[in-house]
């Protein structure tokens, strides 16, 4: 079995952290991404369809939906424009339906409403409707670059600069 160095012991952060230095390449960050959220859905999804029986169960409720709908969100946005992803789509959907469905038929029936789990369930959605539209009317003003986000000359210069890689260039914005 092999060994790590003692400077890479005391740096293991560092060393698997993204560099693009390395040879990360968007392709993988996107792949090791969904896996880390699929494990993460189906994580929370056993958890909410067998809930531990405790006192706090609306914050573990609460909190256990925001992690499968912030999954769910993670999932359908780093698929977009794959092969299949209308059937990505209706699977993930129906998953998140079914959730729903269980919340309710194991939920204590003499407590409050499942309007916070709700509510909870669509933040992350919102949550990212918002940034786009802030984006959309805003972004040119917020840009630190100080070159247009969306700009059709710079999305063309990028795709000749990538050339035969095959990938496009990803934009991370805030």
């Amino acid at each position: 079995m092999p060994t790590l160095s003692i400077g890479l012991r005391k740096n293991w952060l560092r060393y698997f952290q993204y560099d693009e230095g390395k040879g990360d390449t968007t392709t993988e960050t996107r792949n090791i991404l969904l896996i880390i959220f699929t494990l993460v859905t189906a994580v929370t999804f056993q958890a909410g369809v067998n809930p531990p029986d405790i006192q706090a169960y609306y914050v573990f409720l609460i909190f256990n939906t925001l992690a499968f709908s912030n999954s769910i969100l993670v999932i359908l946005s780093l698929t977009h424009k794959f092969p299949f992803y209308f059937e990505i789509w209706v699977g993930t959907v129906s998953m998140a339906v079914t959730y729903g469905s269980a919340i309710i038929a194991v939920s204590p029936k003499e407590t409050i409403s499942l309007r916070y789990a709700r509510i909870t369930a669509a933040g992350p959605f919102v949550v990212r409707l918002l940034v786009l539209i802030f984006n959309l009317f805003f972004g040119k003003h917020f840009n630190r670059n100080n070159v247009p986000l969306s700009s059709t000359d710079e999305i063309a210069a990028d795709r000749n600069r990538v050339g035969d890689a095959g990938e496009d260039p990803v934009r991370f914005r805030i």
